[in-house]
């Protein structure tokens, strides 16, 4: 019993991504961890930044590696109010391949 426990928490465990959107251009990373951090261990916390300008999309990735705890921030903050802005907070989905425009021919 505790061989398979042992097991299944080295082989199964998977870390959770989870998306959070619509949240504020002048929050930091440090913030958006310490929201999540009140749930759990938060492995990273990271903004998708526009190439050009630097400036954040206003979405974002945080990474947790207990389902448990993951799936408690999702349901706690999801909807909820992060500086001023209410976010979107779920368990992300894989990025979908799109085709390359091949712009040299």
């Amino acid at each position: 019993m505790v061989l398979e426990a042992c097991f299944n928490l080295f082989f199964f465990e998977e870390e959770m991504n989870i998306y959070v959107g619509n949240l504020a251009y002048k929050m930091s990373e440090q913030e958006l961890r310490a929201a999540f951090e009140a749930f759990g261990e938060v492995t990273s916390a990271r903004f998708v930044v526009d190439r050009e300008t630097g400036r954040s999309k206003g979405f974002g990735f945080v990474d947790m590696p207990n389902q448990e705890e993951a799936e408690a921030a999702i349901n706690g903050l999801n909807g909820t109010e992060l500086n001023g802005r209410t976010v979107t907070v779920n368990e992300a989905r894989p990025r979908e391949e799109r085709p390359r425009n091949n712009f040299r021919k």
